[in-house]
């Protein structure tokens, strides 16, 4: 009988033990920085937070309490650990500690573009001329890469610079061709909620395809299945990679991330590629990688991150600091093409990966719409009748995520094609995707002419051709629709996102992946085709490591700066940049423009903020002393200092909240051109918009000379435009046009 209750007693230890390890929370805690705790000494300190060891602590693992995950110290001071929430609780109450932030995980912002944007090879090219971004270290936080894929060999490439510190975890690696002079480091981080003895090999495809469009080298002859045949290569071919895995497939945690960019400063980076979507609203004291990256700026590091793919919903726009880059997704002129030929004569372009030698051109199969009944699952094709076998099915996009696998669901009810047709949100954004059918992915206004003329015959057909590459398509760029808008919500003066890059149907290298199982196996799959922000914001990154190269001294707001100032609002025929409905794009949804590398490195005039610049704005956002102090560790007294608006920020674009009174902002600019440069203001805007600036002429008698200016914006007639406006100053030279932004948001926007 005793025996009997000993183990009854035991099975309830042991249970208890569960809960409490069940009930045991991921946090990062956040602490009040303190100058006489050495290095060595950091993680003592941090361990001295912790409570002290409890029967559940016991259970945990020893008599250490909860284990600590990470120490930081170079991004944020503090540790990430397992805590139960009275601990939780009782370590908020602990002098020093500043916040607890509960673990949360943060998605994947998931050949043609370096000549799609002027860059060519030879020896007048300013890309020539800059080495390729060489001796430039771009850190890239995302699912690791695959070692061994040829862009990431080392041909041409120089040593490690001196100043690098960083480590590479591939050596122990077999077969996965280890570190070079390209790929010059390699980290993994693991929290406990995934395997935290997983190498840096990407495991999903991503991280391989966004390191090799920033830095990815020559590679000839890379195509996809034949298309987009050409020379691969990065941004910044000859710029050093390291490489920082903080995710696993498509789930980053934030402890990794943090630990990540806190390796990342102390490994001596350059510039940070950060293709993972953030809060889209959390006030920066709250936003752990808007912390984390302040402090990657004080330390002169470039941080290029994605705005996300939560587009076009207004405000979605994430990574909205104003120490970041944040990077919007737009297309290029090259199409994957396809071409819909219905019965009654009509075509329709669409694109598809998924081009097959021999197609049904002209061969006019019946063709038929399912979502006609109104059943939104058969619209989408997530449910088929029987009778679709031999025949041409139209679909609806549920989402670009999905496109594959509807086309995988017609497959398997043995249709014989797809048309793929996008939900009006979608507008003209298509996707060439690796579908395993004939298929052809339209717009919605073409889908939804298909879909008219299958109700107005009793037999329609259509047919699929199959064009292939097909360059110069128009418009070009235009904005995607996924693309996340502005403005942001955590600091909606600050116009964001900054800027727009190449984000669709992007070729680069490819590790095979389970994100991608049709193509797990097919191991010639060197190269695929990306779309989202993440492929946009590794081009800045490169972009920024070309510049970082021809102007090492300058600082971070100094190339975003030249970056925005010198972009595109035009497109290839001269016509101003599109969105997805091929309106005009706004600058919520472009930010500034189109990149232009080879005017962003000899931008004329630069707009500079050094890190202290940005505290009487955090003063202004109105959160609070704490709050400011834990964004920038310093103790800080804003009733004591003038605190700025944000459109008094130093900031290349300006986001005017206009009511009844003028509003005027002061700006300053660096001379980086030449010594005796004179620019004249000129003010594009709607007639409803009144812009006086002073002075109207800027001489420049040396170079980095710097000179102030006012900027000062009325209503011009007695009514406020409650639709806002949106225009540009520029500062013209013989030389150089130094172009800014003006926004005056809608009404709705001010209120």
């Amino acid at each position: 009988m005793r025996s009997f209750v000993g183990v009854l007693l035991l099975l309830a230890q042991l249970l208890a033990a569960s809960q409490a390890q069940e009930l045991r929370k991921n946090y990062v805690v956040h602490l009040e920085p303190r100058d006489d705790v050495g290095a060595d000494a950091v993680e003592a300190w941090h361990r001295s937070f912790l409570p002290e060891a409890t029967p559940e602590s016991l259970a945990d693992g020893g008599d250490s309490g909860p284990r600590i995950i990470y120490s930081y110290s170079h991004v944020l001071t503090g540790f990430a650990a397992r805590l139960s929430d009275a601990e939780a609780d009782a370590m908020r109450s602990r002098a020093g500690c500043l916040r607890l932030y509960p673990e949360e995980f943060l998605p994947l912002a998931t050949t043609h573009s370096p000549g799609f944007l002027g860059l060519q090879l030879g020896k007048e090219g300013f890309w020539s001329r800059s080495g390729f971004g060489r001796g430039v270290v771009i850190g890239l936080l995302d699912t690791g890469i695959l070692p061994s894929h040829p862009s990431f060999g080392d041909a041409g490439m120089p040593p490690p610079p001196k100043k690098w510190k960083g480590a590479c975890e591939f050596k122990a690696i077999a077969g996965t061709g280890g570190c070079n002079n390209k790929v010059i480091g390699a980290r993994a981080f693991g929290s406990a909620s995934v395997n935290s003895t997983a190498p840096p090999v990407d495991d999903a495809g991503h991280g391989t395809h966004t390191a090799s469009t920033a830095a990815g080298n020559f590679v000839e002859n890379a195509d996809v299945r034949g298309n987009a045949h050409g020379t691969a290569s990065g941004m910044a071919p000859h710029a050093h990679l390291a490489i920082y895995k903080v995710c696993s497939r498509s789930r980053c945690s934030i402890m990794d991330i943090v630990a990540g960019l806190d390796a990342a400063v102390k490994d001596g980076v350059d510039v940070i590629s950060f293709s993972i979507d953030a809060s889209d609203g959390a006030q920066f004291n709250y936003d752990l990688v808007a912390i984390a990256t302040y402090k990657a700026m004080e330390h002169g590091i470039f941080v290029s991150a994605a705005a996300g793919n939560a587009g076009p919903t207004v405000g979605s726009v994430g990574n909205g600091a104003p120490w970041m880059l944040t990077v919007a997704a737009g297309t290029t002129d090259r199409a994957i093409r396809t071409t819909v030929r219905l019965g009654n004569g009509q075509e329709f372009d669409g694109e598809s990966l998924f081009q097959p030698r021999n197609n049904t051109a002209g061969r006019q199969l019946p063709l038929v719409f399912p979502g006609a009944s109104g059943d939104p699952d058969a619209r989408g094709c997530s449910t088929l009748p029987d009778d679709v076998k031999g025949k041409v099915v139209l679909c609806e996009s549920r989402g670009i995520s999905e496109h594959v696998e509807q086309g995988q669901t017609v497959n398997a009810y043995s249709g014989a094609g797809m048309i793929l047709m996008n939900k009006p949100e979608e507008g003209f954004t298509t996707f060439a995707d690796a579908h395993v059918l004939p298929a052809s992915h339209v717009s919605n206004t073409a889908g939804s002419k298909i879909a008219a003329y299958i109700k107005s015959t009793p037999k329609p057909t259509a047919s699929i051709t199959f064009r292939g590459t097909v360059m110069g398509s128009t418009p070009a760029p235009a904005v995607a629709f996924f693309s996340s808008r502005g403005p942001s919500k955590a600091s909606p003066g600050i116009l964001k996102p900054d800027i727009t890059g190449p984000g669709m149907n992007i070729l680069a290298a490819w590790a095979p992946s389970e994100m991608h199982p049709e193509f797990v196996d097919d191991v010639s799959l060197a190269f695929f085709m990306e779309s989202g922000t993440s492929m946009s914001t590794p081009h800045l990154s490169g972009i920024a490591a070309v510049i970082k190269s021809l102007h090492p001294g300058w600082s971070p707001a100094e190339i975003r700066s030249a970056l925005m100032t010198s972009s595109d609002t035009a497109d290839h025929a001269g016509v101003a940049i599109k969105d997805e409905q091929y309106r005009r794009a706004s600058f919520y949804a472009m930010g500034a423009g189109y990149v232009n590398p080879s005017r962003a490195v000899d931008p004329g005039l630069v707009y500079d903020l050094a890190p202290n610049d940005y505290i009487p704005y955090l003063c202004g956002l109105g959160i609070g002393d704490e709050g400011v102090h834990e964004i920038t560790h310093r103790r800080i007294e804003c009733g004591k200092m003038k605190a700025i608006t944000e459109a008094e920020l130093n900031y290349p674009s300006m986001v005017v909240k206009l009511l009844s009174q003028a509003i005027t902002v002061r700006r300053t600019v660096k001379n980086v051109g030449k010594a005796g440069s004179v620019y004249r203001a000129v003010v594009d805007m709607p007639k409803e918009v009144s812009v006086t600036v002073r002075p109207p002429v800027l001489r420049f008698a040396k170079v980095n000379e710097r000179q102030s200016f006012t900027v000062t914006v009325r209503w011009a007639g007695k009514q406020p435009a409650v639709a806002g406006a949106e225009g540009n100053l520029k500062w013209v030279s013989p030389e150089h046009v130094v172009r800014s932004p003006i926004v005056v948001p809608p009404a709705k926007v001010v209120a």
